[in-house]
C-alpha cells in the first residue's frame, strides 16, 4: 500500500489551467483518468486525510503510486481526451456503467447493396441505421412484422440471399409478399433501397405525413372503382397505426430526445435512459456501475452521456438531452454534444410541462432498477451462498456464518452514546432480531469501551438464558428491542440464539475489544472481525494486517450490507435520543407534570420566564392545574436559577420573552 504523500507533487508544480490527470501503480497501469477546469484546485483533493477521502478513492489513491497530467486549452478538449484515455487504458477505478441486460435494437444496413432489417446487438456498425435500443428482442420482431406489409424490405441472412438468388426463386416472405424479393429481380436495387429508406423514415418518426399519403391514394383508389388496390392500402394503413400503438405518444411530435435519470446510494448509482423520437418512446435502457469517488448527480451524469454518445455516430446523438442536473458549467458537455451531432444539441435540466413529467417517470424507473439490482444480488440464493462461503474462506472459520451479528456504535461529539445490533440469516436481514443499546457505564467519544460493553452485554444474556433450560427471560429495561417485544405466540424475544460470525464497524482496535468481551466471558466458538470503514478493510483479532477481499467479491458485498444495515439502525436510534434531549425545557423536570398541562401553563403565561415570576395563586388559574401541582411547579423553577428559553411543545419553536 503506497504513501500518497510520497508522490504528491507541490503545488507549485501543478499548472492553474484545464487539464485531464492519470493515477499510475507501481507496474505503471493507468488505474484512473480524470480531467479538470483547474488542476491546481483538483489534484490536491487527493492527498487530504485519508479519513476524509471516499472509500473508493482512498483505495485508488492508495494504490496509485504516481499523478501526471496534460494540460489542454479548453474544457471541452479536456473532455475529449479524458474519454479518448478512458476508452485506451480502461482504469480500474472509473466509474463504468455496465448494461443490467443485453439490449436489442432494430438496424438496417443501408450500406450494404440490398439493405437489411435485423436484431443487432452490440458495438455500432458504420453504415447502419439503429433504432431502439428495446427492452425485448420479439418487440422488434413484431414491429417489423407489421411493418413488412407496407416496407417490404429484406430481412433474410446473406446466406439465404445468395441461395434465392442461385435457384432464381424467393423464399416464403417473398411468396405471401412480406419481401420484395430484390433476389429474384422482382425489384431493382436502387427501388429496394428506396423502400428501406422509407422505412427508415418511419421509424425514426416521420409517420404523420406517410400516414396521410397512403390515405389519399387509398380514396383515390376507391373513386376509381379499384376496390381491392384500396383495401390493401387500408390494410395497410391499420398495419402501420398498430406498430404506432406499440409505443405510446408522450411528447409533441417532432420531439427527439433523450431523457437520463439517476438513482445512487453510498456504494453504487443506476442510470435510465428513455429514447423519443418524433415524440414516441423508442426505446429504454440502463446501466448500474460502483461508485469510486464522492461524485454528484451531475457527474454522474456526465460519465453516463460520454459513455452513451462516445461511440454512436452523429445521428444518434438527438436535438434534445434532457438530464435531473447539469456540469458546472454545462457548456463544454453541451459544445461536445454539438461536435458528435453536427448542430445544436441542447443539454439542459426540463423544470415544468410533459417533458419533466416524463423525466420523473425514468427517475422512477432509476430507483426500481437500482433496488432490483441490490434485491436480486442479496435473494439470489446462488449468490449468498457464495457470499457466505467466500467469508468462511477469507476468514478461515470452520464452518459457513449463516448467523452474522454486527455491533456499531453511534454518538454525537460524545452525547446519547448508543449501539445497535443488527442480524443477517442466511444472508438476509433478520429485523425482528435487531436490538438497540443505550451506553450507560460512560459517556464520551470512546468507541472501543461502547464496543467492549455492548458486546458483554450481549452475550452476558446470551449466557444467562442458556443456563435457564426452558425458562423464558424478559429483556433488560435498556436494551431496546423492536416495536413489538414478543414473538407470533406471545412469549418474550430473547438473546438465545448465538451467532457464528460477529461483525464490528471498525477496525483493529474495535475489534480487539469485542473480542476481549467474548474472552471475558467464556464465549470462545464465536468469530469475530472487523470492517473498516475508510478502505473496506477486513481486520481479525491478533492480525497486525488486515484481510483484503477483492472488490468485486459476493462476500464484501454481503459484509458492506450488514455494517451499512447496522450503521442506519444506530444513527437512525441516535437521531431519535437527540431530538428527544433538544426538545427538553425546563418543565421537563417538574415530576408529575404531563404534556397537557406544560401546554396549558406555556399557553397561559407565554413563556417559562412569566411563568417563573408568577405567584402559586396565578399558577392555580390556569384550568387543569391545582394548588399542589402548583406549588411544584414554582419551587421546581425557582431551584432553576439561570432563566433558559423555552420550547413551545405545540409549534417546536422558542419562545422569547
Amino acid at each position: 500500500m503506497a504513501d500518497p504523500s510520497s508522490y504528491r507533487p507541490s503545488p507549485g508544480d501543478i499548472p492553474d489551467s484545464p487539464g485531464v490527470y492519470r493515477f499510475r501503480d507501481q507496474h505503471r497501469r493507468v488505474i484512473y483518468v480524470g480531467k479538470a477546469k483547474s488542476l491546481r484546485q483538483r489534484l490536491p483533493s487527493y492527498f487530504q486525510d485519508l479519513a476524509g477521502l471516499h472509500p473508493r478513492t482512498a483505495t485508488m489513491v492508495t494504490t496509485a503510486a504516481s499523478v501526471e497530467w496534460t494540460v489542454v486549452s479548453t474544457e471541452v478538449e479536456a473532455l475529449q481526451l479524458e474519454y479518448s484515455w478512458i476508452k485506451e487504458y480502461d482504469p480500474r477505478f472509473n466509474v463504468k456503467y455496465r448494461d443490467d441486460k443485453s439490449y436489442p435494437s432494430l438496424a438496417v444496413t443501408m450500406g450494404e447493396e440490398y439493405p437489411r432489417a435485423q436484431v443487432m446487438r452490440g458495438p455500432k456498425r458504420k453504415g447502419v441505421r439503429y433504432f431502439g435500443p428495446y427492452a425485448h428482442a420479439w418487440a422488434i420482431r413484431e414491429t417489423v412484422d407489421l411493418l413488412l406489409r407496407v416496407f417490404p424490405v429484406r430481412t433474410c441472412s446473406a446466406g439465404v440471399f445468395k441461395r434465392a438468388r442461385a435457384v432464381d426463386r424467393p423464399c416464403l416472405l417473398g411468396y405471401i409478399d412480406k419481401c420484395s424479393a430484390p433476389c429474384t429481380g422482382r425489384v431493382s436495387a436502387e427501388e429496394h433501397r428506396e423502400l428501406a429508406e422509407e422505412f427508415c423514415d418511419f421509424m425514426a418518426g416521420r409517420t404523420g405525413a406517410y400516414l396521410r399519403r397512403l390515405e389519399e391514394r387509398m380514396h383515390e383508389a376507391a373513386e376509381a372503382l379499384e376496390y381491392e388496390r384500396a383495401g390493401r392500402l387500408r390494410d395497410d394503413i391499420e398495419a402501420l397505426r398498430r406498430a404506432m400503438e406499440k409505443n405510446a405518444v408522450v411528447l409533441a411530435d417532432a420531439t427527439d430526445a433523450d431523457l437520463i435519470a439517476v438513482a445512487d446510494d453510498e456504494l453504487e448509482a443506476a442510470v435510465q435512459i428513455f429514447h423519443v423520437r418524433g415524440g414516441r418512446v423508442r426505446g429504454q435502457r440502463g446501466w448500474v456501475t460502483d461508485k469510486v469517488e464522492q461524485v454528484t448527480t451531475a457527474d454522474l451524469v456526465e460519465s453516463a452521456v460520454q459513455q452513451l454518445y462516445g461511440e454512436e455516430s452523429g445521428e444518434s446523438v438527438p436535438r434534445e438531452v434532457l438530464v435531473p442536473a447539469v456540469p458546472d458549467p454545462p457548456g463544454p458537455l453541451s459544445e461536445w454534444l454539438t461536435q458528435r451531432r453536427g448542430s445544436r444539441v441542447s443539454l439542459r435540466v426540463p423544470r415544468r410541462g410533459d417533458k419533466r413529467d416524463l423525466l420523473e417517470t425514468v427517475a422512477r424507473n432509476a430507483k426500481q432498477s437500482l433496488a432490483l439490482h441490490k434485491t436480486k444480488r442479496a435473494s439470489d440464493l446462488t449468490t449468498r451462498s457464495r457470499a457466505i462461503e467466500e467469508i468462511a474462506e477469507a476468514l478461515a472459520l470452520d464452518s459457513a456464518p449463516l448467523r452474522i451479528e454486527c455491533f456499531d456504535i453511534s454518538h454525537l461529539q460524545g452525547d446519547d452514546v448508543v449501539a445497535s445490533m443488527v442480524v443477517f440469516e442466511d444472508g438476509l436481514a433478520r429485523k425482528s432480531e435487531y436490538r438497540r443499546f443505550q451506553i450507560k457505564g460512560f459517556a464520551g467519544q470512546d468507541d472501543v469501551r461502547s464496543m467492549h460493553e455492548v458486546v458483554s452485554r450481549r452475550f452476558r444474556r446470551y449466557l444467562r438464558e442458556r443456563e435457564r433450560t426452558g425458562e423464558w427471560a424478559v429483556e433488560e429495561p435498556d436494551d431496546e428491542a423492536p416495536a413489538s417485544p414478543r414473538t407470533d405466540d406471545g412469549r418474550p424475544r430473547r438473546f438465545a440464539y448465538p451467532p457464528q460470525l460477529v461483525v464490528v464497524d471498525g477496525g483493529a482496535p474495535q475489534v480487539a475489544a469485542a473480542r476481549r468481551a467474548m474472552d471475558e466471558l467464556g464465549v470462545d466458538d464465536v468469530a469475530v472481525c472487523g470492517l473498516a470503514k475508510r478502505l473496506e478493510e477486513v481486520w481479525l483479532p491478533g492480525e497486525d494486517d488486515p484481510v483484503i477481499l477483492p472488490r468485486t467479491s459476493e462476500g464484501l458485498y454481503l459484509l458492506q450490507r450488514v455494517r451499512d444495515e447496522a450503521h442506519r439502525f444506530a444513527i437512525r436510534y441516535q437521531r431519535g435520543k437527540r431530538s428527544q434531549s433538544i426538545r427538553k425545557g425546563p418543565l421537563d423536570a417538574v415530576p408529575g407534570l404531563g404534556e397537557t398541562r406544560k401546554k396549558a401553563l406555556l399557553k397561559h403565561f407565554g413563556s417559562v420566564k412569566r411563568l417563573r415570576a408568577a405567584t402559586v395563586e396565578e399558577i392555580c388559574e390556569v384550568p387543569g392545574v391545582g394548588r399542589r401541582t402548583a406549588e411544584t411547579v414554582a419551587a421546581a423553577l425557582a431551584r432553576d436559577g439561570h432563566p433558559a428559553p423555552a420550547v413551545n411543545t405545540a409549534t417546536g419553536e422558542i419562545i422569547e420573552d
